[in-house]
């Protein structure tokens, strides 16, 4: 069921409260999204198997300490592998004193904002319908 017009106002409305009032707040918070990279899946990978490596070693030499550091290692780089990579800054937030052109007009630039998307999906999936 898609927003009303005067929920998407004050959607809209509260986003650029947002963007203005805490633009700290919402640059932390979208810097860090995106999909991992190649290299840190690859560097990830090599230091798992690293610590692989490691516990096998320790294992075999009967040390408890070398097969605890191998896991840590091991850890590690899993994590390091899963970690999101850093995405490209997009556009500057829009401003709260610079009216859309339009009202409530669907930005022509690419994608728009995320209720936008979802709205088009919406009217798409029942045009097929």
């Amino acid at each position: 069921m898609p927003l009303s017009e005067q929920e998407q106002r004050l959607l809209e409305e509260m986003e650029r409260s947002l963007y203005q009032n805490d633009s700290d707040f919402v640059a932390r918070v979208t810097r860090r999204q995106g999909r991992p990279t190649y290299t840190s899946i690859t560097l990830g990978v090599l230091g798992a198997l690293a610590g692989v490596a490691i516990v096998i070693v320790g294992l075999v030499v009967k040390m408890p300490l070398l097969g605890i550091l191998g896991f840590v290692v091991m850890l590690a780089g899993v994590l390091f592998a899963l970690r999101p990579g850093m995405r490209a800054p997009k556009a500057k937030a829009p401003r709260a004193g610079k009216p859309s052109a339009g009202g409530n007009a669907r930005p022509s630039q690419g994608g728009g904002s995320f209720m936008d998307r979802m709205n088009d999906r919406w009217d798409k999936r029942n045009d097929q319908s």
